[in-house]
């Protein structure tokens, strides 16, 4: 295997990662209109940490910061995604 050959099995990893951000987000949308719906709030701290400490737990040692850092950027943008329906429907 030469760079080049790397460089394609991350692009097909990155056009998979783009594919599963947006399902991601078009999810966070339909929960921020179920909480806007239900009076929940956008931010729900113990279950962000629980989420982290579990997902933490998948990856192998020495990569929890990483993943915890790659899931602290997706839980903000989520909330944002959330927080965008809200105040679109005047929440």
């Amino acid at each position: 295997m030469d760079l080049n050959d790397f460089r394609r099995q991350m692009d097909e990893i990155d056009q998979g990662l783009v594919g599963l951000f947006e399902r991601r987000m078009d999810l966070s949308a339909q929960i921020g209109l179920y909480k806007m719906e239900n009076n929940l709030p956008v931010y729900d701290p113990a279950r962000e940490q629980e989420k982290l400490k579990e997902l933490a737990g998948k990856v192998k040692e020495g990569r929890e910061p990483g993943l915890i850092a790659l899931y602290t950027l997706l839980f903000e943008l989520s909330r944002s995604e959330q927080e965008g329906i809200l105040n679109r429907k005047g929440g």
